[in-house]
């Protein structure tokens, strides 16, 4: 077969302007026919050797409006296989915090309050049972019960240093001259307990209770940390906290069905940084009878200055090739967009037009059918009403 691709096509055309014999130009034609087919089975075995898997399955391509730029060359764009971290996670509305206190101790001078735990040691209790709990409830009148032999002893309102001459006296009046007592804070009534899930609220802030609120949209959680301890440090002394995400909100991606003239869906899902595509469409339970193979991702820039990116998504590739290459990693703000089916979408448009007609029609054929019926009884029409 070589053959014929190094010699020139015989000019049978030619051959009959010169004169020459029929049987000699019914040759000449059936050796340029034979160089025809040599030349079209090379040109379709160096299509075929020539081509790769992504060639013959062709990426969907959108059809774009307005300005588009497609992804930066220098810029790796992640995918299923080649991942990458969001940037530092920044807090908006509506998301839900997690605070745990770690420390919460009141600024000096604390006055003891109704319901405080106290740590009391006394030194004449120590030798008479050393294992005793040294920990007492302030009641609600203010006072400590030191039990039958000491009696309760009043010191709602006053400092720990107040207490400690205070607790002193039913022991000097049962005979003790010098009794050593010492008296600390284990837990405070006093204290708005902030642990637990806080909502940030549209205006940004988080509120603290009894500590006032505080301004946490657009920081990061080492940020938000700092902050809410400087607000409590108004009021405690040394405050420390634990802040954590509890539900990620404000961060969320679309995915979009076209509606082939039955309205568009839109689904708004919280991202957490490690979906893909398939992921995407798996939380929809997948593409819908309207719907068609043409998907791609819409990428907004990060200035909002338009130039936004489109990404478009071989979803044959993706799902019965397992390739990865368009398989993208979802990022905040994308929108995924499935094309819908353009038969259906033709058929919905064409029943809408036809529609109004078949009723006009169903209409008057109805009034036909009735009258028809009508005048097959004896007296028909002329019988009704005089007529």
């Amino acid at each position: 077969m070589s053959s014929y691709a190094l010699r020139p096509a015989p000019d049978w055309m030619a051959a009959k302007r010169l004169g020459t014999p029929a049987h000699d130009v019914f040759a000449l034609m059936n050796q340029a026919l034979r160089h025809r087919r040599c030349f079209a089975v090379l040109g379709v075995l160096a299509l075929v050797l020539g081509s790769s898997c992504q060639s013959v399955i062709s990426r969907p391509q959108p059809r774009l409006v307005g300005p588009q730029l497609p992804p930066p060359a220098g810029d790796m764009v992640p995918t299923e296989k080649d991942k990458s971290t969001l940037p530092t996670y920044t807090i908006e509305p509506p998301d839900i915090l997690v605070i745990e206190a770690l420390r919460l101790v009141p600024k000096p001078p604390y006055r003891i309050q109704a319901t405080d735990v106290l740590a009391i040691d006394v030194d004449i209790l120590l030798e008479e049972d050393p294992q005793h709990d040294n920990r007492y409830l302030v009641d609600p009148a203010g006072r400590v019960d030191f039990g039958l032999q000491y009696g309760k002893v009043k010191i709602g309102g006053m400092t720990e240093d107040e207490a400690v001459a205070a607790l002193r006296e039913p022991f000097i009046k049962v005979g003790y001259a010098d009794p050593k007592i010492s008296v600390q804070l284990l837990q405070s009534s006093g204290l708005q307990p902030i642990s637990g899930e806080h909502l940030v609220a549209p205006d940004g802030r988080v509120n603290l209770g009894t500590y006032g609120s505080v301004d946490v949209a657009g920081l990061t959680l080492d940020a938000a940390k700092a902050a809410i301890e400087a607000q409590l440090a108004k009021s405690l002394e040394s405050p420390q906290v634990s802040v954590s995400v509890f539900a990620y909100n404000s961060k969320v991606y679309y995915v979009i069905t076209e509606g082939a003239g039955s309205g568009d869906l839109v689904a708004r899902l919280p991202i957490t940084g490690n979906e893909t595509v398939l992921d995407a469409i798996s939380q929809i339970n997948g593409l819908s009878r309207i719907s068609s193979k043409n998907i791609w991702i819409a990428r907004p820039n990060d200035s909002g200055a338009g130039c936004d990116t489109i990404l478009p998504v071989d979803w044959r590739e993706v799902t019965k090739g397992a390739a990865t290459a368009t398989n993208y990693q979802i990022l905040p703000g994308d929108r995924i967009f499935i094309a819908e089916n353009k038969l259906i979408a033709f058929d919905a448009v064409l029943n809408q037009v036809i529609a109004p007609f078949e009723r006009v029609f169903g209409v008057t054929l109805l009034g036909t059918q009735t009258i028809q019926t009508i005048n097959r009884f004896p007296l028909g029409l002329s019988g009704i009403g005089g007529f």
